[in-house]
């Protein structure tokens, strides 16, 4: 009987059929392949954090915004003169402003924060409500290091500022004692200074011109301003007060203005951030709340104690306390959804070592259908852990596609054990990359060491395969 022999195209189809290079090379376009989507999961999570901030930002807007606290800060105008020789036309003394600013000697802050959280949809803000006292101490300005002589101080012109970023968070009229004597204070959008007052000689000097809005500085570009009514330089009070009610969000900043400066600042808030520029000297964190000190000198500061005109800047020097309802969620899922390909990769490696060991034909299409079940994960994952946080929704979407692909790979996998064995990789894999999240600080030794024994046990398992068939 005669044996017919394969044509060409059958040929052809059975050496692909049993080809292992045709094989991982078709298994290596199929995860470039998936790497699209992935990719694509990657976007949503960085557009719902987005989301989420833009959410968070617009409620405490419509709150009040984040806070600083600088001053109080004392402001005095004096008058300068230069003369002008013209020659024939004489001596033209020329006159206009300039404004000298104070720091105190000692500055004591004291802050109850009263925080609450308010929702929109599934999003929440952490805001506040702070009863601020303020105590300060000033020396008496010596105008002779200035080089002004004391008859040409604006004394009448005084002022007090106090910088506070937004202003619609100031829920009860400020009370600023001087010297024991209540002020009223003014707002001030932007306190600045018209420099330009006149000139002596052709025009006489008019005290009526003087145009001032007094800068606290070019960083407190917001505040309230106390005009101090003082006649003369025996009017001078050392000691200032105030008692301000301020909402605001997230953040409590102060400046340490004080040539010495002490901030405590207490509240129910049992997960508080101490930020800023400086740590705090003592905390105490508990389920309760938290107190926070700063002790901090003028030598620990970027500005002087004292100085002419509005250049001087007091940033750099924040502090205080971040009351940020954490939206872990998002990085945790991003970091998650960056182990994607891995996942993939290993999940068809060990399909692959399946189909080699143990003779059992899978379809790329089936690859293709257990890989985007891995990347469908992500998306369960994202959206539980907006309603439920992280931890418990990493739980549900795990053993959702662990299930899922569990019971699909029945269809091709006929032997329940190996199904069984298939499921408990893909639930190692996952608890592997639970606890990689888990530990920040270590994640990288863990991975690292992990991925080695992984590699490790694939190569053990492949150590008998016959890559290429024996003639």
């Amino acid at each position: 009987m005669e044996t017919i022999q394969p044509n060409l195209f059958e040929r052809l189809n059975n050496w692909i059929k049993e080809s292992v290079t045709i094989k991982l090379a078709s298994i290596g376009f199929l995860i470039l392949i998936l790497m699209i989507p992935s990719a694509w999961i990657e976007s949503l999570i960085s557009e719902r954090q987005v989301r989420a901030e833009s959410v968070v930002k617009e409620i405490s807007d419509k709150w009040s915004g984040e806070q600083t606290v600088t001053g109080p800060i004392l402001i005095i105008p004096f008058t300068k003169r230069e003369r002008i020789d013209k020659g024939k036309n004489g001596i033209e003394i020329k006159e206009w402003t300039e404004t000298a600013f104070f720091l105190p000697n000692r500055l004591d802050v004291q802050s109850k924060v009263n925080s609450e959280i308010l929702h929109r949809g599934i999003f929440e803000a952490a805001v506040y409500q702070s009863d601020i006292k303020i105590q300060s101490q000033f020396e008496k300005p010596d105008f002779t290091k200035l080089n002004v002589s004391e008859s040409d101080v604006l004394w009448k012109e005084a002022r007090l500022a106090l910088g506070i970023n937004d202003l619609r968070g100031i829920s009860k009229n400020p009370v600023i004692l001087s010297g024991g004597v209540e002020k009223v204070a003014e707002p001030s959008n932007r306190i600045g200074l018209s420099t330009q007052i006149g000139s002596s000689g052709t025009d006489a000097y008019n005290p009526d011109q003087v145009a001032i809005h007094y800068p606290a500085s070019s960083a407190t570009e917001n505040g309230v301003v106390v005009p101090l009514l003082w006649n003369s330089a025996s009017d001078f009070t050392k000691d200032v007060s105030v008692v301000l009610g301020l909402k605001g969000s997230t953040l409590l900043f102060f400046v340490p203005v004080g040539k010495t400066t002490h901030v405590k600042v207490e509240g129910a808030w049992s997960s508080p951030s101490f930020t800023g520029n400086f740590s705090p000297s003592k905390r105490d964190v508990n389920e309760k709340g938290f107190i926070a000190e700063w002790d901090i000198l003028h030598y620990n500061r970027p500005f002087s104690q004292q100085w002419i005109g509005d250049g001087q800047k007091l940033s750099g020097s924040e502090f205080g306390v971040k009351l940020l309802i954490p939206v872990g969620q998002y990085q945790k899922s991003m970091r998650t959804a960056k182990y994607g390909v891995l996942v993939i990769l290993l999940t068809f490696v060990a399909l692959f070592l399946v189909e080699i060991m143990r003779k059992v034909r899978i379809h790329p299409f089936q690859y293709i259908l257990i890989g985007a079940a891995l990347i469908i994960y992500y998306s369960l994952l994202l959206s539980f852990s907006e309603h439920m946080g992280y931890d418990l929704a990493y739980l549900i979407a795990t053993l959702a596609t662990v299930t899922l692909v569990s019971l699909y790979a029945i269809t091709f996998l006929v032997e329940r054990k190996l199904v069984a064995v298939f499921s408990s990789f893909l639930v190692f894999f996952y608890l592997f990359i639970f606890v990689i999240i888990q530990l920040q600080d270590y994640s990288l030794l863990l991975g690292s060491i992990g991925l080695f024994l992984i590699i490790a046990l694939v190569m053990y398992f492949s150590k008998n395969i016959q890559w290429y068939k024996q003639n």
